[in-house]
């Protein structure tokens, strides 16, 4: 065991984890020159496009130094401020972490949300200086910034380069002589901690765990602790580009597990594995549940592929375990499922996925957060409130309550300004502001979560031409003024295009909401009123004018009145027409809500 590491790449995202791992994995001839392709672990064809870690990914490497081999296991993560769950399980996993740093960049917001994670889990932390070899790069202020934040030496920060490979040695003998062994007992019942899963759809859901204690043997009858569930290790292995099948893995050890459950949630991540003849008494503490930040409904275009779109997501969510979803049923769109998503990046994603893995046309309703409603009746009973159409009448109504978040964004001097008008016209209130040096501020504020759900984080990008980072997390419910502005479309209210809005801008939205369906809806052959209200309180309205057809075309001249006789049979098969005719709103109408300020 003293010569096994277990280590994971933190850093923001774009500043060099998946190529730096890159170059580890060379180095170490865990791959052939023939295997080497950018970016080797980023499996998922989303993840090269984008060119962004979505998963987390496990591999295992051997390097012999001053003569010992030792074992390294390698995880890298995601660097996004949606995918913290990932980080947040990979770092439970291990007991070192390598936090890298561009040397152009300089710290950024999720640098520093990804550092507290690892030293709340008592990690060891390595800096490392990537990208030393740009241009644009600036080794000697970077370096004086990391020893700010880590209190560290100058000369404990190794620079490096992932292109060239430059200072990679170092960063491994700095792995083997700072980060510690793991600590554990292989005569004790087995305890080992799922950090993540993965479906396979021939061998059913392969589990990646880390042995704490004890050893887990091929054909051992092993239980799961959270769902108490018992299965037979079919096959046990370590990760090395391929699966290596081995007889056991001991204490310390990182390795996958297949049982052949073919059932995604009998696995949860987080839970432990123990032995069912002698299981252990305490389960791994520190694993939390996720927590949804934004609400979407999810609906099939054709409502036959209900179940299609059920299995699909349940096998997502094997892959993914901080996607949380629920069925429900809308007038508008059929029956659906109500999703919980990290953020509005996640959901993006979410979204392709299904198209693309499973061949599955969907329909996104606008993303919500979830509100606290409380009646004039039980002022203290909480009613959840995730979708619009949830919350009670204006009358019954006591208060309603949004979840707020302290978002913590640094950026250049030049642009404080710029960046403070957004967020106060996002309903933010400014906590803190501290110069971490002169060029670059750390600005806080407390704001309401449903306002940085739509375009926040794309506008903060433009107002600071691309230097602003972003990272936040929640501080619990506060008391507001929000009212539900309904749309209407020929009279009946729309419940998908619903939404809950402070009553402030209640009116703005409702017009831009209005002017924008005005230009989606095609016409039909009668007059389509499109109105938003507020309760009975229409606040709002545009028409989408009919299409005429001229029926007096025959009359050429004579009187008046054979034209108005022929104009007025029209209007009252119009008017017919109007009563039972329903209109059909495009996808487009739903995703246009999100982009109002386009």
């Amino acid at each position: 065991m003293k010569n096994i590491r277990n280590f994971c790449i933190i850093a923001h995202i774009d500043h060099g984890k998946s190529t730096l791992a890159d170059r580890l994995l060379s180095l170490t001839g865990t791959t052939t020159a023939r295997e080497e392709q950018a970016q080797l672990l980023d499996t998922m064809d989303l993840e090269r496009e984008r060119g962004i870690t979505i998963k987390s990914h496990a591999i295992q490497m051997d390097y012999t130094y001053e003569g010992e081999k030792y074992v390294l296991n390698l995880i890298d993560t995601p660097g996004h401020v949606d995918f913290s769950y990932e980080v947040s399980r990979s770092i439970a996993a291990c007991e070192g972490a390598l936090l890298i740093v561009d040397a152009a960049q300089s710290i950024q917001a999720q640098t520093i949300s990804n550092l507290y994670l690892a030293l709340e889990h008592d990690l060891e932390i390595i800096p490392v200086l990537n990208k030393v070899d740009l241009p644009g790069a600036n080794p000697e202020e970077v370096t004086d910034d990391i020893v700010d934040l880590l209190g560290c030496k100058p000369e404990d920060v190794i620079h490096a380069s992932g292109k060239t490979g430059f200072g990679v040695d170092a960063i491994l003998k700095a792995i083997i002589e700072k980060v510690p062994a793991p600590k554990g007992d292989v005569n004790a019942p087995l305890q080992a901690l799922i950090f993540d899963s993965v479906y396979n759809s021939y061998r059913g859901v392969e589990t990646y765990f880390r042995v704490m204690n004890g050893e887990i043997k091929k054909g051992q009858r092993i239980k799961f602790m959270a769902t108490a569930k018992e299965y037979s290790a079919d096959e046990v292995g370590t990760l090395k580009l391929t699966q290596i099948p081995k007889q056991s893995i001991k204490a310390g050890d990182v390795g996958y597990l297949i049982t052949g459950v073919k059932t995604a949630s009998e696995i949860k991540v987080g839970d432990t594995i123990t032995d069912f003849m002698n299981p252990t008494d305490k389960r791994i503490e520190g694993f939390e549940d996720v927590k949804p930040m934004v609400f979407a409904g999810i609906y099939p275009v054709d409502t036959e592929d209900y179940e299609e779109l059920r299995s699909s997501m349940e096998k997502l969510q094997l892959n993914d375990a901080s996607l949380v979803f629920i069925p429900e049923s809308s007038a508008a769109l059929g029956f659906g499922f109500r999703c919980g998503f990290l953020g509005m990046l996640h959901l993006e994603i979410i979204q392709e996925r299904l198209e693309r893995e499973f061949d599955m046309t969907v329909i996104t309703t606008v993303p919500n957060v979830s509100y606290h409603a409380f009646t004039n009746k039980h002022p203290d009973t909480i009613l959840l409130v995730n979708n619009p159409s949830d919350l009670p009448e204006p009358s019954k109504l006591n208060r309603v309550e949004e979840p707020y978040i302290k978002a913590t964004i640094i950026t250049k001097s030049d642009f404080v300004g710029p960046v403070m008008s957004l967020c106060i016209e996002k309903r933010g209130q400014i906590v803190n502001q501290t110069y971490l040096t002169p060029e670059r501020v750390e600005l806080t504020f407390d704001m309401p979560l449903a306002e940085i759900v739509f375009d926040f984080y794309d506008r903060l990008k433009t107002v600071s031409k691309g230097y602003a980072s972003f990272d936040y997390h929640p501080v619990g419910m506060k008391a507001s003024k929000l009212v539900k502005v309904d749309i209407l479309l020929n009279a009946t209210s729309v419940d998908a295009l619903s939404s809950l809005i402070h009553a402030d801008n209640a009116y703005n939205i409702g017009k831009k909401m209005c002017e924008k369906l005005r230009q989606l809806i095609p016409r039909q052959q009668f007059d389509i009123p499109i109105q938003a209200a507020i309760g009975a309180k229409i606040i709002s309205r545009e028409t989408v004018k009919a299409l005429r057809k001229d029926v007096t075309a025959k009359c050429y001249g004579g009187d008046i009145s054979r034209k108005r006789k022929l104009l007025e049979k029209q209007k009252k098969g119009k008017k017919r027409m109007r009563q039972v005719g329903n209109v059909e709103i495009p996808q487009e109408a739903f995703m246009a809500v999100l982009k109002l300020n386009d």
